[in-house]
């Protein structure tokens, strides 16, 4: 007598043979319909190579559907069906050159294809081509206006290449589409952020942690807003928090440090930028802020020479470290002029 384990996998077998019916029905019909397209015995020749690489695509024999695929273009340079399904293996095997150029052929062969144009797009934003996934991503925007992914990630590319203007243009239209999304309010707040608009920043940020509660990444996003606008003690809270989550968040660290500075806690902005450096030791902005923690408390001690001039060259100590990382930071010429002044 069976097992119950030989019956499930017995009941599982007939599942698969009833989808693999239904795909071969599917496919018989697919394999007419595109005969009576056909024009030629050329054509009719490159129409059961692609319906054979399409069942191939299906049992994963990738290699040789690409081979049926490459002959029956080879056979009909305008089969735009066989360089779409050409894009879609060569992605699947992470080959990203030949899937974007096979992606291009069928959009050019199309142009209507939304969804030639929408992989194509993620293909070069896979391989960090931003300004061609742009591209890519804009026809597929227009040709399905409602489409909240395509809209997203037009937006993420305009952003990567620093067109913040048209990132919010994208970025809002998707908010249209759907307002309920948090990565998409996460991009907006970041968007914001950078054009200065810290009170939009802050209400995208809040809305995106409504509907992503404690995620570390948008509490610290949120927590540089505040502190941009002074709201220092908002800013703590929240970087005390994501430090609960993550204990090693090197980044909530330094930022705390700065909060701290804001909020004269001098000791415990010497402590926190110096537990972001011990998470990561190339932290220039940590090294920075702690040297100016300790040049603060070397100013504020009105008692004590010798304990000033060793305040004064850890300080100075930090700085350097700092400048040895990024000699180009912003404000690096009033840094070395400080450094100057008290090493003397």
């Amino acid at each position: 007598m069976p097992s119950s384990t030989d019956s499930v996998k017995a009941e599982g077998n007939k599942q698969k043979v009833k989808v693999n019916y239904f795909s071969l029905f599917t496919q018989y019909f697919l394999y007419v319909a595109l005969l009576l397209l056909a024009g030629c015995n050329q054509e009719e020749k490159a129409v059961e190579l692609y319906v054979d690489a399409v069942m191939l695509n299906e049992l994963n024999e990738n290699e040789i559907a690409v081979e049926k695929l490459n002959s029956a273009v080879q056979l009909n340079k305008r089969f735009s069906l066989a360089y779409s399904l050409l894009g879609e293996i060569y992605q699947g095997m992470e080959n990203y050159e030949k899937s974007a150029a096979s992606y291009e052929k069928a959009a050019e062969l199309n142009p209507w294809s939304f969804k030639d144009y929408f992989n194509l797009g993620g293909v070069y934003q896979i391989m960090k081509k931003f300004v061609l996934a742009v591209k890519a991503y804009a026809k597929a925007c227009e040709l399905s206006p409602n489409h909240l992914e395509a809209h997203v990630n037009v937006a993420k590319c305009y952003y990567e290449i620093g067109d913040y203007n048209n990132a919010l243009v994208f970025g809002e239209r998707a908010e249209q589409i759907d307002p309920k999304v948090s990565e998409l309010q996460k991009l907006l707040g970041d968007i914001y952020e950078l054009q200065k608009d810290y009170d939009q920043a802050i209400a995208s940020y809040k809305r995106a942690l409504e509907m992503n509660g404690n995620n570390p990444e948008i509490m610290t996003s949120l927590a540089v807003s505040y502190l941009k606008v002074n709201y220092n003690e908002p800013a703590k809270e929240l970087l005390t928090s994501v430090i609960q989550i993550q204990p090693e968040n090197n980044s909530a660290y330094q930022y705390l440090g700065y909060c701290y500075l804001r909020v004269d806690e001098v000791d415990k902005a010497i402590e926190s930028y110096s537990r972001a450096i011990k998470i990561n030791n190339k932290d220039w902005e940590a090294y920075r802020g702690l040297g100016v923690a300790y040049m603060i408390t070397a100013l504020n001690n009105k008692t004590d020479d010798d304990s000033n001039e060793t305040l004064q060259a850890k300080a100075v100590e930090q700085w350097r470290l700092s400048l040895d990382i990024n000699p180009k930071q912003p404000r690096h010429e009033r840094l070395m002029k400080l450094i100057e002044k008290y090493s003397q």
